[in-house]
């Protein structure tokens, strides 16, 4: 992308980011097992309290959920949505310019992180930026080694999943808490909705960070079939099908977008 160029890819003296990993108090095992693959790490970081429950700002609505998802939110998906919420709003109100966001189950590729904390991501018209991703999402390259070689900017289309690891400015991350104030979908199904909310789905590859085999604290039940009550069927077949214009018109706008500035950088 013309914003992305390799002379604003510098540090500002006046930006400040902050490193958080975002955990459950009693996790006692989980916290020492980060700590113990952190005490080495290059940069400061620090615990960031997950909460158990809905946060108050929030609002849930389970038939809205039923007919984005097919099935009510379990407690632990409402505590995970909570707390990147949370962290969203903490931002705004401290004295950094940006977070990069951590959950206490990754394996952390310190260095590069350390020169992540260092660049203004706003600066280079990134607002956010994911360091890792579940599936294996269609993707369009952005921008070829981006701070190490061989490191790249990457865009993804459709959903990826995964809220392990990202890197989000206060203006990305008030566009999540204005987009996200309802809960109907997990947390990281509504961060990969750039049709709906506009923010480029942005990540790097290949991962800095990667998810380690411990399991998730949300647990195995979202999983269990859900069987959608009869008057809510009609609006889910609805709201799928819409939901899928809209994402495949969003990706054609975007790809044209690209070819658009492919051709400009030609010229």
């Amino acid at each position: 992308m013309e914003w992305m160029r390799t002379e604003s890819i510098v540090k500002r003296a006046a930006m400040r980011t902050r490193i958080i990993v975002i955990s459950l108090p009693e996790a006692e095992e989980r916290r020492i097992r980060f700590l113990d693959r952190a005490r080495n790490a290059s940069v400061p970081w620090s615990f960031y309290p997950a909460r158990a429950g809905l946060h108050p700002p929030l609002r849930y609505d389970e038939q809205a959920a039923i007919v984005a998802k097919g099935r009510p939110l379990r407690a632990g998906e409402l505590g995970c949505f909570s707390s990147h919420y949370a962290a969203w709003e903490e931002l705004q109100s401290d004295d950094v310019d940006q977070y990069v966001i951590l959950e206490d189950d990754v394996i952390v590729d310190w260095a590069f992180v350390g020169k992540l904390a260092a660049i203004d991501l706003a600066g280079i018209g990134i607002n956010y930026l994911r360091l890792y991703y579940k599936l294996p999402a269609r993707a369009a390259m952005v921008k070829e080694n981006f701070l190490e070689r061989a490191r790249s900017i990457v865009e993804l289309s459709g959903s990826a999943y995964g809220t392990q690891g990202y890197a989000i400015t206060k203006a990305g991350a008030r566009i999540f808490l204005d987009h996200c104030r309802t809960v109907t979908r997990p947390i990281d199904d509504e961060m990969d909705r750039t049709w709906i909310h506009g923010q480029a789905n942005l990540a790097v590859f290949p991962f800095p960070i990667m998810e380690d085999s411990s399991g998730s604290t949300i647990g195995n039940a979202r999983f269990e079939e859900f069987l959608v009550p009869r008057h809510l069927k009609l609006k889910r077949l609805v709201n799928y099908r819409v939901e899928r214009w809209r994402r495949n018109a969003s990706k054609t706008i975007r790809r044209f977008r690209r070819f658009r500035e492919r051709h400009r950088s030609k010229m």
